[in-house]
């Protein structure tokens, strides 16, 4: 009996293949298909062959001056191609997104610039949920994802640091809302949102550590929530002062 190892390559070709059989010295060709393959022969029980370029699944065979191997399929998978990320930034740590593409189902690896993803998993041949690694430092880097078809890049993620707020003036005003509090802190570049409780609130980004924001009306002493992508802080609190009428 005649196994291959993988028993499956990129339509491109050019990857080692193990033949295990028997009666393999002296083997004058290894054809996958009608194309010819190079090859090994390691001993009488297995050849190294080198797959040639193909587009569907094949038979291999071996050829000996004693006759040829019962023929066994090779499968070529097509290449990856990627189209979307659901998320296209997310913070340091815990960052999770959703690929979307074709021809994904071999998924064998995924990576951020150089470094693997935390996990990954192939839900189907168009879909691969992805857990992003930690980094330590905010980053834009390509993500790069391979198959047994061979691997594809062409999408980028970036790691955004989370905001950190350390101060705010005003911290009152009326409550019919209006009063202009500036911000002061790091990592505003990527602010999404500002919340007075559950509220969002107009904002004006001045620079990475410095915005304003708008209170809307309301009632109380309620948290300020600064969003972004790569986290959010809730240091601060906006009181309303009940206006007479």
């Amino acid at each position: 009996m005649v196994t291959l190892n993988p028993n499956q390559g990129p339509t491109s070709g050019g990857n080692q293949v193990i033949i295990t059989g028997s009666a393999f010295t002296g083997a004058t060709s290894v054809k996958f298909g009608t194309k010819n393959a190079s090859f090994t022969v390691n001993s009488d029980t297995q050849i190294t062959a080198t797959a040639p370029s193909n587009s569907s699944a094949v038979q291999v065979v071996v050829t000996t001056p004693y006759g040829s191997s019962t023929p066994v399929w090779y499968f070529y998978i097509l290449p990856p191609s990627k189209s979307s990320l659901s998320d296209t930034a997310g913070p340091l740590s815990g960052a999770t997104t959703t690929l979307t593409g074709s021809n994904l189902y071999t998924t064998t690896d995924v990576s951020f610039g150089t470094t693997p993803a935390a996990s990954f998993d192939a839900v189907n041949d168009t879909t691969v949920d992805i857990v992003a690694p930690t980094v330590t430092t905010p980053a834009v880097v390509p993500i790069s994802i391979t198959t047994k078809g061979g691997t594809t890049n062409g999408l980028t993620f970036t790691f955004v640091a989370a905001p950190t707020v350390t101060s705010m003036d005003p911290t009152t005003g009326p409550d019919y809302g209006g009063t202009a509090s500036t911000l002061t802190g790091t990592n505003f570049s990527d602010v999404t949102d500002v919340l007075y409780g559950t509220d969002s609130a107009a904002f004006q980004l001045i620079d990475d550590s410095t915005l304003i924001s708008y209170s809307p009306g309301g009632t109380g002493t309620v948290p300020i929530t600064v969003l972004s992508p790569g986290g959010s802080d809730t240091s601060q609190s906006f009181t309303y002062n009940v206006t007479p009428g």
